[in-house]
């Protein structure tokens, strides 16, 4: 039998995003739940969200994948496989991969979902990365989408302020040297039920204490660990992406890890929680306002339901 030989190493060649139009602001929330600007702020952080009103988690993909392509400069013929990180889909089956490739003209690639929640955009790139390696794909576009707004209760404060819509994309090559490094990965299956929505007809819940006092304990060691891997003192980062859960947790992990030299991402505060879309959406708007190098180290962490979590280093285009 023999084995494929793929390329020495993968990079990322691109990032896009794509945020829906309708702006929720803490005010607004304010007039059909008891809450107020101040009370969020404090709390997570946030100080707007978008939601869509019409468009799907295929739609928000499409236009972040399309994005991410065109700043690559790659043909979607070249693209040969498409990886969706999401887990709001209204029905799991048809997946998403196979449709946003088709809207995108990207030909019979390999297409499949990775549901690891608001990490799954590190797992699907970590995916990716092997996969090149390995020889089982060339380009690799790699998507997070995730479309909260129907499965949240909007009377329900300790969600409805928190959650939000979006997309983020990024597009994965071949490289003579390694510009993605090991992942670390894991899941606390003891606390599954801290993040979760019961049933189809159910919203989502979650135990914001339990998930806040995991975060801000067990984490900062998984960052630590993947910085290591990469063979990357954390001082030597140009930026910190977490997951946007919360800021207070962002704030928490920055500070135990070291990476004093690191721009750190809290784009929650004008995008709210979007799940797998909230690392490659934060870090593609980082680079389109210039504040990160290219070329430079950025440390990816993400970590929510399952509980799941994921972090690698990456070389920022």
């Amino acid at each position: 039998m023999k084995v494929s030989q793929g390329a020495p190493g993968a990079k990322i060649l691109a990032f896009g995003h794509y945020q829906p139009s309708k702006v929720v602001t803490n005010d607004d929330l304010s007039k059909t739940m008891e809450t107020s600007d101040e009370w969020i702020r404090s709390r997570v952080g946030i100080q707007e969200r978008r939601i869509a009103e019409t468009e799907s988690e295929i739609d928000l993909a499409v236009q972040a994948g399309g994005k991410a392509l065109a700043a690559s400069g790659l043909p979607a013929s070249d693209v040969d496989l498409v990886i969706v990180a999401t887990c709001t889909m209204e029905t799991q089956i048809p997946n998403a991969a196979g449709r946003v490739a088709t809207r995108l003209g990207i030909d019979a690639p390999g297409a499949l979902d990775v549901n690891t929640a608001c990490s799954g955009f590190c797992y699907a790139l970590a995916v990716a990365n092997d996969a090149i390696r390995a020889g089982s794909a060339t380009n690799v576009l790699v998507i997070g989408t995730e479309r909260f707004s129907p499965w949240i209760d909007w009377t329900d404060r300790s969600t409805a302020v928190i959650f939000a819509d979006g997309a983020g994309a990024a597009v994965v090559g071949p490289s003579d040297t390694p510009g993605i490094g090991p992942v670390v990965w894991g899941s606390a299956g003891d606390k599954a039920e801290a993040i979760m929505v019961k049933d189809r007809h159910s919203f989502l819940q979650q135990e914001g204490q339990t998930v806040f006092r995991w975060a801000t304990t067990a984490l900062h060691p998984v960052a630590r660990q993947a910085c290591e891997r990469a063979g990357v003192d954390p001082a030597e980062l140009a930026a910190f992406v977490p997951h946007q859960a919360n800021v207070r947790i962002i704030e928490a992990i920055a500070r135990r890890i070291g990476a004093d030299n690191a721009v750190v991402a809290k784009d929650i505060v004008l995008a709210g929680n979007t799940s797998a879309a909230s690392i490659p959406m934060a870090l593609s708007r980082m680079i389109e306002r210039g504040e990160v190098p290219s070329g430079g180290l950025a440390l990816l962490l993400g970590f929510g339901a399952g509980l799941t979590y994921a972090g690698q280093v990456v070389e920022i285009p």
